[in-house]
C-alpha cells in the first residue's frame, strides 16, 4: 500500500531499519493465551517487547538512529533525554558502536533506571523537572560537544525503528484483523501503523492511552495537537502532547485511540503476570488493557498487541 505523501516515514524506512538493527535488537517472541482470549473475546497475539534488550521496544529506534551515524558523528557522541526506557536504549546503542552517551534524566526518575543507564556507560545529567527544561539542557550539551540528539520519539529514524516490532509480529502471525500499541509521543504507534497498513491495507490500527494522559485521544478529536497535564501510573506514557512528526501519521492511519484507566492497567499487569507469567510495566500493558476490557469496536476476531516494556521497580509490584 503506497503511503500518503508528506509523512515523515514510509514502509521501506521500517524495512531498512529492520536490517540495520539486526546486530543489536532481539527478535522478541509472540505469545498467545487461551485464558486471555476468553476474557477479551478476541484471538490475541502478544509481541513481547518486555523481553527486548534493555527491557523495552526503545532499543529499536535508538539502534536505528545510532547505527546510522557516520564514524565522525559517533566520535562526538550521542545526547538523549528520558526518564527511563529510552535512556537505557540510547546508552546500549552508543556503547555498541563505541560512542560516548550523555543522558539527561529527571532527579526523581526511578533510581533503578538511572543506575541501569549508568551501568551501560552513559554519563547522567540530572535536572529538576519542575524548574528546568530537559530540552534546553540537552541543547547546551549538544552545543558543547557537537554530538547528535537522539529524541525519544519525534524523529524519522526513531519512528522507523520502533515500527520493526509490528513488522516482526506480522511476519510471524500473518494477516490479522487489527493491531494495537500503547501511545505516548507516538513513535511506536506511527511506525507500527506505517508498516502494518503497507503489509495489510485492511488491517485496523488502534492506539491505547491512559485516561489521565489523553493528549493523543483529544488531538484526534480536534484534528490538531492538543496538550494536557498528564497524570497516570504509566510513566512512559506521561507525554503532554503528541509529536510533530508522529501525529500526522497517527491521524492518517489510526482508526481510534482507546482510553484505559489506571485501575484497568493495574489489573492487566496482574493478569499478564499471573496467567502468562510475564512481567509487563504499566505503560507496556496499556494496549493489552484496552483489549482485555473490551475498549475496541466490534468486528475484530484477531489482534496483535505490542507489550512495549517490562521495566518496573520491584517495590511497585506491591500495588498490583
Amino acid at each position: 500500500m503506497p503511503q500518503p505523501a508528506g509523512l515523515a516515514i514510509e514502509a521501506d524506512d521500517v524495512r531498512a531499519a529492520a536490517e540495520r538493527i539486526r546486530p543489536l535488537a532481539r527478535r522478541t517472541p509472540v505469545f498467545t493465551s487461551a485464558t486471555f482470549d476468553a476474557e477479551a473475546g478476541v484471538r490475541t497475539h502478544f509481541k513481547c517487547e518486555n523481553l527486548q534488550k534493555g527491557g523495552a521496544f526503545k532499543i529499536r529506534g535508538a539502534a536505528n538512529l545510532v547505527l546510522s551515524l557516520p564514524e565522525a558523528a559517533r566520535a562526538r557522541g550521542v545526547v538523549a533525554y528520558s526518564s527511563g526506557n529510552h535512556a537505557q536504549a540510547t546508552a546500549i546503542a552508543a556503547r555498541h558502536v563505541g560512542a560516548p552517551a550523555t543522558i539527561v534524566m529527571p532527579q526523581d526518575a526511578p533510581r533503578s533506571k538511572i543506575e541501569a543507564t549508568r551501568s551501560y556507560g552513559a554519563r547522567i545529567v540530572t535536572y529538576d523537572r519542575s524548574r528546568e527544561s530537559r530540552e534546553e539542557i540537552a541543547g547546551r550539551i549538544l552545543q558543547e560537544t557537537g554530538g547528535t540528539l537522539a529524541p525519544p520519539y519525534d524523529h524519522p529514524m526513531i519512528m522507523a525503528g520502533q515500527g520493526t516490532s509490528a513488522l516482526e509480529l506480522l511476519e510471524e502471525t500473518g494477516q490479522l484483523d487489527a493491531l494495537i500499541t500503547p501511545v505516548g509521543g507516538g513513535g511506536l504507534l506511527s511506525g507500527c501503523a506505517t508498516i502494518g497498513k503497507d503489509l495489510y491495507p485492511a488491517i485496523r490500527v488502534f492506539g491505547a492511552e491512559p485516561a489521565g494522559a489523553n493528549d493523543t485521544f483529544l488531538s484526534m478529536l480536534a484534528g490538531e495537537r492538543v496538550a494536557v497535564q498528564a497524570s497516570t501510573i504509566a510513566d512512559g506514557l506521561r507525554v503532554p502532547k503528541p509529536g510533530e512528526l508522529t501525529f500526522p501519521i497517527v491521524r492518517r492511519l489510526v482508526e481510534r485511540i482507546a482510553l484505559v484507566t489506571d485501575e484497568e492497567i493495574r489489573a492487566t499487569v496482574k493478569f499478564l503476570l499471573l496467567r502468562l507469567k510475564i512481567l509487563v510495566e504499566p505503560s507496556g500493558a496499556a494496549a493489552a488493557a484496552a483489549v482485555l476490557f473490551r475498549k475496541l469496536p466490534g468486528g475484530i476476531n484477531s489482534i496483535g498487541v505490542v507489550l512495549s516494556g517490562g521495566n518496573i521497580d520491584f517495590e511497585d509490584l506491591e500495588r498490583y
